[in-house]
This record gives C-alpha cells, sequence and structure tokens, in this order.
C-alpha cells in the first residue's frame, strides 16, 4: 500500500453529520475489496451536538487497533481541527468544504489541501447539506484509487430499504464528489485502495454485534436488557431478529427487573441473558445472588466503560473486574470471562450458555466500549464445533426429586416447573429439597456444594491463557480485554517480546499464569484502570507481584505507540 503497512483514515465533524456511517462505510468499501479494517470512534455523551470522530485503518494485513496518526482527513468543521492538530502528520491529506471558512494556519505547510464544494454537490444530487458525507467519501475514494461502482453497490445495500429515491440520491451525490476529485485532482491520486488478487471473505463486526450473534447461535431462549452504552446495540439485534430466529427479546423497565425477568425464564428452562454496563450492574447485584441461591443458569454481560456514578458514558475502562468478581454479599461461586476482541466476544458467549447451564450459577462476560463499538474485518464465525450442553438437566419425572442434592462435583440435577418435580426456589438457604433451613448441617453442606463448582469447572474446562509471541523473552506483557489488540499491533516491532492475555477470571487460572510468570525475565502489566486491578489479582492467585503497572484511565485506549514507547524505554535499561 505504497510503502505502508497501515492507511489511516479520519472523518470528524458534529453529532448529525453521519460521522460514524461514514466511516462504516469506508469499512466495507476497504473489506470489499480484499483489505483488513479496524475502526475507531469517538464521541461525546450528547444527542445532538459535540465533536465526532471515526478513524478508519486499512492494511493488506490485520489490524487490530487504532492509531494516534492519520494520513488522510475528512473534517466536516473547523472544530476537527482544532481538537485533533497533534494528530496532522507533516504529509496528511485533508479534505474539506470549500465554501466553509477553515483556518489551517496552524496545519502543517507540507500538508495536501482539497478544498471541494461539499455542499453545493450535495445539493446538485438533490440532496440536503447533511449529504456532504456522502459527496466527501466519493471524493476520497477516487482519491484513494477505488472502484465507485462498489460505493454505489453498498448505498444500495445500505438505504435499499428507505426507497429507490433515498438511493438515487446518495449515489449521484457520491458520483459528484468522485467526479469533480477526478477533474481537479487526477494527479493526486493514490492507488491505496487497489483491489487484493486473492480476497477473503470477511465480515465487519464490533463485539456488541458478536455478543448477540454469539448468543443466538448458543440457541438463546430469553433476554432482558435495559439500554445503557456501551452495550444497547446488543439490545437492538436481538430485538430485530427475535421473530427471525424464535427468541423473545423483552424490554424491561429496568436494570432490576431486567436481570430478574432472565432468572425467571431460566428457572422455567430458557437459555436467558441480561446485558449492561457497571452502573446497571450494580443494580443487578442482588438479583444475582438470588440466581446463585436458586442455582439457576443465567448470562450477564457486562459492557465496561469508567465510573464511579455516570462517568465517562461514551468512553472505555477496565474498573469492573473486582466489582464482578466479588459482587452481592456472602460467597458464591461465579464464572466471569472476558473478551480482548469482536471473535473472543462471540465464541466466549456462546460457551457462557454451555456454562451457565453445566455448572447451574451466574456467568459474567466481560467486554468494554473499545471492542464493543470499534468495528472490525475478521473471517465469519464458525459454530460447526458448537453443542448445546444443558448439563444435568432433566424434564423427566424423578420418584425422588431433590433440587439441591449434595453431590461430590456441586452440580444437582436440575429441572423446571410443570416436569413433576417439585421442588422450592427462593432467596433462604435451604435442604435439599428447597425448604428454608437455618440448621448447622444445612447451611454447611449446601455452601460446600455450591463453591465446590468452580473446583468442578477449574478441572473440567481449559482455562489456561494465550501466550503470543515467543516461549523466552526478554519482556513479558501481561493484560486482558480490548488492549489485546494494541499489544499485538505493538509486538510486531518487538520479535524479543511477548503478551500473556488472560480470558478467564473466575475461577482463575492460578497454575498456567505461575507457570509462564515464574519463567519471565521482566513484566509489565497493562490495564485501562487506575488501580491495577489484574496485577493485584495475580497476586492474591499466585503469589507473583508485579512492580511495572503500566495503567491507562482516561477513557481512551492504548495506542500501538505508547506501548512501543514503554517497550523501547525498558528494553533500553
Amino acid at each position: 500500500m505504497e510503502n505502508q503497512d497501515i492507511f489511516r483514515l479520519s472523518i470528524g465533524g458534529q453529532a448529525g453529520q453521519g460521522i460514524k456511517a461514514t466511516g462504516l462505510l469506508l469499512a466495507k468499501i476497504a473489506t470489499r475489496l480484499g483489505k483488513h479494517v479496524y475502526t475507531y470512534s469517538e464521541f461525546p455523551s450528547l444527542i445532538k451536538g459535540g465533536h465526532n470522530l471515526i478513524q478508519v485503518s486499512i492494511s493488506k494485513e490485520q489490524v487490530f487497533a487504532p492509531s494516534k496518526s492519520t494520513d488522510f482527513w475528512i473534517t466536516l468543521d473547523q472544530n476537527t481541527l482544532n481538537v485533533h492538530l497533534a494528530e496532522f502528520q507533516d504529509s496528511c491529506s485533508i479534505i474539506f468544504d470549500e465554501e466553509k471558512n477553515y483556518d489551517f494556519t496552524r496545519i502543517n505547510k507540507k500538508a495536501n489541501l482539497f478544498p471541494i464544494p461539499l455542499s453545493k454537490l450535495s445539493k446538485d444530487a438533490g440532496g440536503s447539506q447533511i449529504m456532504s458525507n456522502t459527496v466527501a467519501l466519493g471524493v476520497a475514494i477516487a482519491l484513494l484509487g477505488a472502484d465507485l461502482q462498489i460505493f454505489k453497490d453498498l448505498l444500495l445495500d445500505e438505504f435499499g430499504s428507505k426507497g429507490e429515491e433515498t438511493v438515487k440520491v446518495n449515489q449521484l451525490a457520491a458520483q459528484n464528489g468522485y467526479t469533480y476529485a477526478l477533474e481537479h485532482f487526477a494527479e493526486k491520486k493514490k492507488n491505496i485502495l487497489f483491489k487484493e488478487d486473492v480476497v477473503e471473505q470477511k465480515i465487519v463486526v464490533n463485539a456488541n454485534d458478536a455478543v448477540a450473534l454469539g448468543a443466538i447461535a448458543a440457541g438463546l431462549q430469553f433476554a432482558a436488557i435495559y439500554p445503557m452504552s456501551p452495550i444497547s446495540n446488543i439490545l437492538h439485534i436481538l430485538a430485530s431478529n427475535q421473530e427471525k430466529f424464535g427468541f423473545i427479546y423483552k424490554q424491561p423497565e429496568d436494570e432490576i427487573a431486567a436481570i430478574n425477568m432472565a432468572i425467571g425464564a431460566s428457572l422455567a428452562g430458557a437459555r436467558s441473558m441480561t446485558a449492561t454496563s457497571g452502573g446497571g450492574f450494580g443494580l443487578m447485584v442482588e438479583g444475582l445472588g438470588l440466581a446463585a441461591m436458586t442455582e439457576t443458569p443465567i448470562v450477564v454481560i457486562d459492557g465496561m466503560r469508567p465510573g464511579p456514578a455516570t462517568g465517562l458514558p461514551t468512553w472505555s475502562g477496565q474498573g469492573d473486574l473486582r466489582f464482578v468478581l466479588h459482587a452481592h454479599q456472602g460467597d458464591f461461586p461465579r464464572i466471569v470471562l472476558a473478551a480482548g476482541d469482536p471473535l473472543e466476544a462471540f465464541y466466549l458467549t456462546m460457551q457462557a450458555f454451555n456454562l451457565a447451564d453445566k455448572y447451574q450459577t451466574p456467568v459474567i462476560v466481560l467486554i468494554d466500549k473499545n471492542i464493543c463499538e470499534h468495528d472490525q474485518s475478521m473471517p465469519f464465525f464458525d459454530t460447526a464445533n458448537y453443542a448445546i450442553d444443558q448439563g444435568k438437566f432433566t424434564t423427566e419425572k424423578e420418584a425422588e426429586f431433590e433440587r439441591y442434592k449434595l453431590s461430590a462435583d456441586g452440580i444437582s440435577l436440575r429441572s423446571i416447573p410443570g416436569s413433576g418435580n417439585f421442588f422450592i426456589a427462593n432467596s433462604y438457604e435451604h435442604a435439599t429439597i428447597g425448604y428454608d433451613s437455618e440448621e448447622i448441617k444445612d447451611i454447611n453442606s449446601q455452601m460446600s456444594k455450591r463453591m465446590t463448582k468452580l473446583v468442578t469447572c477449574a478441572a473440567n474446562e481449559d482455562t489456561s491463557p494465550k501466550l503470543y509471541g515467543p516461549q523466552n523473552a526478554d519482556v513479558t506483557i501481561v493484560s486482558w480485554g480490548s488492549n489485546k489488540g494494541s499489544i499485538l499491533q505493538a509486538l510486531k516491532d518487538f520479535p524479543n517480546v511477548n503478551y500473556l492475555h488472560l480470558t478467564w477470571m473466575s475461577p482463575f487460572p492460578d497454575k498456567a499464569v505461575r507457570a509462564v510468570l515464574e519463567k519471565c525475565k521482566y513484566i509489565i502489566n497493562l490495564e485501562c484502570n487506575y488501580s491495577a486491578v489484574l496485577a493485584g489479582l495475580i497476586k492474591e492467585k499466585t503469589g507473583i507481584e508485579i512492580t511495572d503497572n503500566f495503567l491507562k484511565y482516561d477513557g481512551r485506549p492504548f495506542f500501538p505507540e505508547e506501548i512501543n514507547e514503554k517497550l523501547k524505554s525498558v528494553l533500553q535499561k
């Protein structure tokens, strides 16, 4: 790609100017040309107005993370120049509306400026000024060497449901921008978006998409989700596909109702889930304990964002790990998984449903805004090897059914109302049939039975972390969640550095983690929170103390450039 491994195009403007939609169109164009893409977006917690940005990274190879710099800009307002001044590279290209009064005095003189009458060209197409983004994208794909027909076909796919006239106006706006660019700037055209010889079919998805699709693939039967950023798109996908795939999506009045509805559906035998962010999870905590005490399977998705309180609603963080590990009073088993990208989000969600059924306990899947809302190209999801596993479950009438019967593995036979197997399920401690009990024998035996589930899970499931890079390295990075992408992108420049990526937080893979870290020469723990919660968990479970904690908690992800600088400073020492 003209001596560049990754080409980055950013689009900036105000909310309501179609910033993210335009970026996703570009990402899909690049994907249809055989490229790999990664999108990164920034926007404030405002319904209208405020600065919005999307960066689309394009490469022949897989892209794992965003960048701090951009090669090509579409600037739809002056504020984009002001806010991102440090990100404009010396020789970057900038598309802007020549009819607006932009101030470029602080932009490097080497920048390539492309003044385009965006508003006029959109009006000439029969559209309003809001379609300037479509004109600008037509300009961009002309200057980057893409085929306009691919863009037109994509517009048909995107807007076909809105009618022929809408498609026609958008296609004409794209044509106007494309033609204007070639007529006025043909000599500056670059062959960036050429079609690859071998085109592997890929999808462009984020973790919200992946969670919803993973739940459907796992046989979801009921979901109740109250909208909260950054997981709201999970409910949008589920709500719009419930008739097609034969499950029920119920819109609850709040998060308390959401988890209780999901518990009720699960008690009745349905594969059930809910999703929220940290603030909503706080409201769900009492229900979480109810699911644990009644040994009712349930999957909870927690899309992390910074706190406390409202925090930063549209930004990312990793501050919920300790929260979900210890939420609710008393002790009970809960399985906690953490996804590092949309691919992991899909497969961990599918796995979560089986785990919930097999161990009859809550399973929490942690994701965060960085993967919830940042799209990435990847191979189609594969469900061929997945089989629904309901564990110890029966709908046949048992002669003497004891719902909470003691067992060596901590798991009792589960049934559902209406099967003829009578039992009691409430929030009290209980005897084996479910009757309330405060007897010492029942209290001790039931607590031990429930907690044994984690031992059984650890023995039967592969909870091992994954080591990327060489077995023996000068430096080892330890991390989790969406940091994965930026770390893998950075490691391309450091063949002597490896990365230990954890996806299981409970039960914690202490032996596997200890086996790796005990051999390491130098360890860096990298997290997007203030308290280095993973490092603390590792010390608690393994006794190994990591002293170099590279932390970030401003709502932004780690950029590969930041990790590069950190690694260089450590390796130089």
